[in-house]
This record gives C-alpha cells, sequence and structure tokens, in this order.
C-alpha cells in the first residue's frame, strides 16, 4: 500500500505546486497567501508519504484529498484535478491493501516451505 500511496502524494505534491502557480495570477490572492497555503499542503504531501502505513496517516490522505478538492473554489480546474487524484488515493488504498494481503500470504507460505 505505501508505495501506491506516496506515489499518488508525489503527484499531488506536483499538482499543488502548479496549481500556486496558476492561482498567481488572480488579483484577489496575494503571493503570501498562495505561496504559504501551497508550500502547507506540498509539505503535507510528502510527509504523509512516510506516514500511511502508520495509524491515521489513511484518513489524513483522505482530508487531504478533501482540501485538493476545494482547492478548486481558487483554481477552478482543481475540481477536476482534484477529484482524480481522489479517484487515485481511493484505488492506492483499496488495491494496496489487496497487495499487502497477497504478499502476507505469499510470506507465509515460503516460511511454511510450501512450494509456490
Amino acid at each position: 500500500m505505501r508505495t501506491l500511496c506516496a506515489s499518488t502524494l508525489i503527484g499531488e505534491f506536483f499538482v499543488v505546486g502548479f496549481a500556486g502557480l496558476v492561482a498567481m495570477k488572480d488579483p484577489a490572492l496575494s503571493v503570501t497567501t498562495v505561496w504559504t497555503v501551497c508550500g502547507a499542503v506540498m509539505l503535507l504531501s510528502l510527509l504523509l508519504c512516510g506516514m500511511v502505513t502508520r495509524p491515521g496517516g489513511v484518513q489524513l490522505g483522505w482530508a487531504l484529498q478533501v482540501a485538493l478538492v476545494a482547492a478548486g473554489f481558487a483554481v477552478p480546474a482543481m475540481f477536476i484535478l482534484g477529484a482524480a487524484f481522489a479517484g487515485l488515493w481511493w484505488c492506492s488504498v483499496h488495491f494496496g491493501r489487496k497487495v499487502d494481503v497477497a504478499k502476507a500470504a505469499r510470506a507465509a507460505r515460503e516460511a511454511a516451505g510450501e512450494p509456490m
């Protein structure tokens, strides 16, 4: 699960950075505010890469997905990109857990000496 979720979070890191560049064009938003918010979200996405397997890591990831969709109020394209990454996050968590179960079952068979 960790690899799939971390890949999604790294992708979000770059998307938030590019969304910050787009948001800078809006005269209603100050550059300081844009980069403070974007920087915090980018830092959170990097920190979550190491936290997804810890308690509460997946829930923090979901909170990040909600924040990305809500960023659509500042940059309308983020409604679409946020929804796409929320879907990727769901797939990463769902299928990542299935991969983890399959790996554990295989490791148990190998430890028991069963042939593959």
